[in-house]
């Protein structure tokens, strides 16, 4: 193994339904909602990496009334060692890690959305984060 994951918190967390309307409006349309899928990483010192996820809801038309969802879920990594090539740094990164985190992710955001009393949200259970990065490298 070329990393451990050594912590992982919510680093930061927006939840906003402006007015009554849009969380009417959002209850009926959340399926014109698209969920945005975003990795960014930092080096925090040598050998310690940290692997931001983030999760947010974006609508599919300009007419919707928009609500602004997010979270950003820190993951801190320990690589086993620092002179790994690009490559496999970049799997870590963007297959790895969020692969790896991106079940409870997925269950913090979808726990908000249903204690905020919307039963219907659809967010796949799995991402295959592989394919993402395949296709990130085709482009």
């Amino acid at each position: 193994m070329t990393h451990k994951i050594i912590g992982k918190y919510i680093k930061e967390l927006k939840f906003n339904i402006p007015n009554p309307k849009t969380f009417f409006l959002l209850s009926k349309d959340i399926a014109n909602y698209k969920i945005n899928i975003d990795i960014k990483s930092n080096q925090v010192k040598q050998k310690i990496i940290e692997v931001l996820t983030t999760l947010s809801l974006s609508p599919i038309k300009d007419d919707f009334e928009k609500i602004d969802t997010m979270i950003i879920f820190s993951t801190i990594v320990e690589l086993d060692d620092e002179k790994l090539a690009k490559k496999d740094m970049e799997k870590i990164i963007l297959i790895d890690v969020p692969s790896t985190v991106y079940p409870e992710l997925r269950n913090i955001f979808v726990s908000l959305f249903e204690n905020s009393g919307f039963k219907d949200v659809k967010i796949s259970k799995s991402v295959d984060f592989e394919k993402l990065y395949k296709m990130k490298k085709i482009q």
